[in-house]
């Protein structure tokens, strides 16, 4: 947008102006030479020149071929397998074909596997649970073990009533143990 000016004999104004509100701006004097900031034009530097010049074609290319397989391509019908397949290689096509034959035997195994794979799951899931139980029985053994070392070197005089308890389950927490370690 080009601003307007007016002369003058006493200089050259910039003419005033209504503003999107409905209220009108004041003419202002500017001196000659003057360029108003909206019109001032962008700074670039000699690289973002070089590449806005640079034609998008590669070198020697006519830009009337450029043009001929755009057109090209807008007489293609989307949606249609022909069309979609024509401009692929045959390793391309054959890639394709092999990606359909495992969606289709995905989808019919589907049904199978989950089955097979639920199965796998609570197995894993029982075979942890024993290991965790294991590796608990045994810390708990460890603990009654040095609890019963202390009462032996006289670090501990009086055992509380759970010190007590917990000695006293040393027996079962053997039994449990040597049970899980038969049965895994």
């Amino acid at each position: 947008m080009a601003t307007p000016y007016v002369t003058d004999e006493s200089g050259k104004y910039i003419a005033a102006t209504q503003r999107p509100d409905g209220t009108w701006r004041k003419p202002r004097r500017v001196k000659d030479g003057y360029v108003p900031q909206e019109e001032v034009p962008v700074y670039e530097n000699k690289y973002v020149k070089f590449f806005k010049s640079k034609p998008d074609l590669p070198p020697g290319m006519n830009p009337a071929d450029a043009a001929q397989p755009k057109q090209q391509q807008q007489q293609k019908i989307p949606g249609c397998g022909e069309s979609e397949t024509a401009g692929l290689s045959k390793t391309a096509k054959r890639n394709m074909k092999r990606k359909e034959k495992r969606k289709q035997q995905h989808q019919s195994q589907d049904g199978n596997v989950d089955a097979e794979v639920e199965s796998v799951r609570d197995a894993a899931a029982a075979a942890t649970e024993k290991a965790k139980k294991i590796k608990n029985l045994k810390k708990k053994l460890r603990q009654v073990e040095e609890l019963q070392q202390k009462m032996d070197s006289g670090e501990i005089k009086q055992p509380t009533k759970d010190q007590l308890e917990k000695l006293g389950r040393a027996k079962a927490l053997q039994d449990e143990l040597q049970q899980l370690e038969r049965d895994s």
